[in-house]
């Protein structure tokens, strides 16, 4: 019945490689956000939907909370932040597996006067002991006064069943928001792009650092069913691009080959993707970019 339907947005906070992207798509039942074991690969705020009985919950998953450097890295906290103050409840999450650290005193210190629900999710409990998860559960649940506490692993999926039946309970009543075959905000457009650089980060992730872009130059969807999808892979300095290509143009055909089979898997149907590399000093300092890629622009 509509009229006991339940929607809200749910903020996904926490520090880089927290595992907020593994969680989302989870939670959601599919991928909607790139996973990587490198830290802040999470860029814009992209909202992945899910459903629990008459509930549509609303997940923003946000790029990690870090000490910002540059205007990308100013724009990429920002977004974080803004994503939890305008969520209905903001669900933390927390690499049990690692000491607290800078990053942890940094997200409780912002969650001081916070005025949303919070949950405290513990994720990677498969990799700690349990003395020191009931000791790291009791220190943050006195500085941060939770509303519940949960203790899962993203990865194998234990605990997430309980955390999601929560946050369906806790989602204000009124109408679902978005259609219930969609699973994302995010454009095809954006996805696409995501999925490419999702392949460049997990493939170069030892020899690159996470200052690569990816702009779509052309997307057009032939009378064949087909999509043909033109990106540019954009990085700082000539040393990087040769690393993409690599020799002979190895890497980059790689690079293309997994990205174009998950843009594929996306889309339902043939993809042909054309991808080159520029180098762009100041790639970070394009506007333009900026907007493409789900970012405010950060002074």
């Amino acid at each position: 019945m509509t009229e006991d339907r339940q929607a809200g947005f749910a903020a996904v906070i926490g520090a880089p490689n927290a595992g907020k992207s593994t969680l989302v798509n989870a939670l959601v039942g599919q991928k909607v956000a790139i996973v990587s074991p490198k830290a802040q690969t999470t860029r814009a705020r992209l909202m992945g939907i899910a459903i629990h009985g008459e509930a549509q919950i609303l997940l923003v998953d946000t790029p990690g909370i870090f000490a910002p450097r540059r205007r990308l890295d100013r724009a990429m906290v920002a977004a974080a932040w803004t994503g939890a103050e305008d969520a209905d409840l903001i669900l933390l999450v927390i690499d049990a597996s690692e000491a607290v650290k800078s990053s942890i005193e940094r997200i409780t210190a912002g969650l001081e006067n916070r005025h949303h629900p919070l949950f405290l999710a513990l994720n990677k409990i498969d990799l700690v002991n349990k003395p020191d998860l009931l000791a790291l559960s009791a220190d943050l649940t006195a500085r941060l006064d939770p509303d519940k506490v949960f203790m899962i692993s993203a990865t194998t999926g234990d605990g997430v069943p309980d955390l999601k039946q929560a946050l369906a309970c806790a989602m204000p009543p009124g109408p679902w928001l978005y259609p219930e075959d969609e699973v994302s905000n995010a454009t095809d457009r954006m996805i696409a792009a995501e999925l490419t650089r999702e392949q460049i980060v997990n493939q170069l992730h030892q020899e690159m650092p996470y200052s690569t872009a990816i702009e779509t130059e052309t997307w057009e969807d032939r009378p064949d069913g087909s999509t043909a999808i033109r990106q540019q892979i954009l990085v700082e300095r000539d040393s990087q691009k040769a690393i993409v290509i690599g020799k002979g143009g190895r890497r980059l055909k790689e690079i293309g080959a997994a990205a174009r089979e998950e843009i594929a898997q996306h889309l339902g149907r043939q993809v042909h993707l054309f991808l080159h590399v520029k180098v762009n000093p100041r790639w970070d300092e394009d506007r333009g970019l900026y907007r493409e890629i789900g970012l405010e622009w950060a002074d």
